[in-house]
């Protein structure tokens, strides 16, 4: 039974899919949008906004909290000199899904994630 299992499953396994979410985490934070699927997307929010409350707080150990999480140890640097400026005043909700056109080749459901 799966009871109030809440992680989405993503049709992987849990090594392979926490790689593909870091690998998307840090592909979102470098770039400011991905396009992929929506259940990936929702999935992906959940990371991404943990990263930035991470670079919000600014600690010693949230900073490696997020280098051992992030790909790219420049990038959580720079996130951290930018996050308290562009989300200071914010309190939460860093990311926006936009849903657009099915994918030709199997109709998934496709979104853009985006940060504010």
């Amino acid at each position: 039974m799966r009871h109030q299992c809440r992680v989405p499953q993503l049709g992987r396994p849990a090594d392979q899919r926490k790689a593909m979410l870091r690998g998307l985490t840090t592909q979102l934070i470098r770039e400011g949008r991905v396009t992929t699927t929506r259940a990936r997307a929702k999935a992906l929010r959940d990371q991404a906004e943990r990263m930035i409350t991470l670079a919000k707080e600014g600690s010693l150990a949230s900073r490696r909290r997020a280098i051992g999480y992030i790909y790219d140890k420049k990038l959580v640097h720079a996130l951290f000199e930018k996050a308290q400026e562009r989300y200071g005043s914010r309190a939460g909700g860093y990311t926006r899904i936009v849903r657009t056109v099915p994918r030709r080749g199997d109709n998934a459901q496709m979104s853009i994630i985006e940060l504010v």
